[in-house]
């Protein structure tokens, strides 16, 4: 089969090439996928680029990519709750990487029936920012009547986290730049704050939860905003909550001095999600889409 694959570390242009490999070996919970559409995302290309060298360890050369829609067309021994010829999406976990291909194997448990009313080429679009969204707006709790502010409403995972959030009954706010503003309103954005006109600390505050997917001094400027004993759920800090970075494999780890500070200063919860495969979730997506709430 060809698969397009990561050669070398390095520019994108030079580091990428078609290639024939074997076609996928299936374990008992696997299901055999024909790919009918792969869509990228920022990992992607930080992975190219080697710059997750130290965390994602890769023996190149490697099929590039994790978001995928297609047919099942093969299933392990093991598997019971889908069938050849279903409709599929997932995030494939780290070990399957590789949905830049003809075919991908894929563990049963972490993928979804497609939803009914989208192409393939849309479903694919939908598991890594979707899920992403879904797991830091529910590691913080969001619930009914919450104000939140959910940064780069117009991304990928800020356009997703805008309807769930409103599909949750939140209140939310969220920055965009000024070409962004109506398309993010229809998104269902209570407030939308054109980050090119307005200063967004003046505009949101005493916040429930903070939904930082920028990083940096955002991060940090979140405590700002945020009511005493708010909620700061990040996609892109630097420092991973203790849950997280236990997860990561850091052991002793501490929280850095200033974030620790900002945390005991406002009696805030801070999380840093580093987002799971979920077959479960997807199906949520599914339904939610299929409602047209997404």
């Amino acid at each position: 089969m060809k698969a397009l694959q990561i050669t070398q570390y390095g520019v994108i242009s030079e580091s990428l090439a078609i290639k024939t490999i074997a076609k996928p070996s299936l374990q008992d919970k696997d299901v055999l996928i024909a790919v009918k559409a792969a869509s990228l995302n920022p990992i992607d290309y930080k992975i190219v680029g080697g710059y997750l060298k130290e965390m994602i360890a890769l023996k190149l050369p490697a099929t590039i990519a994790y978001d995928v829609s297609g047919v099942i067309v093969e299933k392990g021994a093991a598997v019971s709750n889908f069938e050849i010829g279903d409709e599929v999406y997932a995030r494939v976990p780290q070990e399957q990487m590789g949905t830049v291909a003809e075919f991908v194997a894929v563990n049963s448990e972490v993928i979804a029936l497609k939803p009914t009313n989208i192409s393939f080429e849309e479903a694919s679009s939908l598991p890594l920012a979707g899920l992403t969204a879904i797991q830091a707006l529910e590691r913080v709790g969001i619930k009914k009547d919450d104000r939140v502010l959910i940064h780069a409403g117009s991304g990928g995972v800020g356009s997703f986290a805008i309807q769930y959030a409103k599909h949750k009954g939140a209140i939310v706010y969220t920055t965009t730049s000024a070409k962004n503003v109506d398309w993010v309103k229809a998104l269902g954005a209570d407030r939308v704050i054109d980050y090119t006109s307005e200063n967004y600390k003046e505009v949101a505050n005493n916040l429930d939860i903070v939904f930082d997917t920028l990083g940096g001094d955002y991060t940090l400027d979140a405590f700002e905003i945020i009511k005493e004993g708010g909620k700061v759920s990040s996609i892109a800090g630097s420092a991973p909550d203790e849950e997280t970075a236990q997860m990561m494999g850091m052991t002793n780890y501490q929280l850095p001095e200033q974030l620790a500070a900002l945390i005991q200063k406002k009696s805030a919860v801070y999380k840093l999600t580093w987002m799971q495969p979920n077959g479960e979730q997807l199906g949520l997506i599914k339904s939610l889409v299929e409602a047209e709430t997404i």
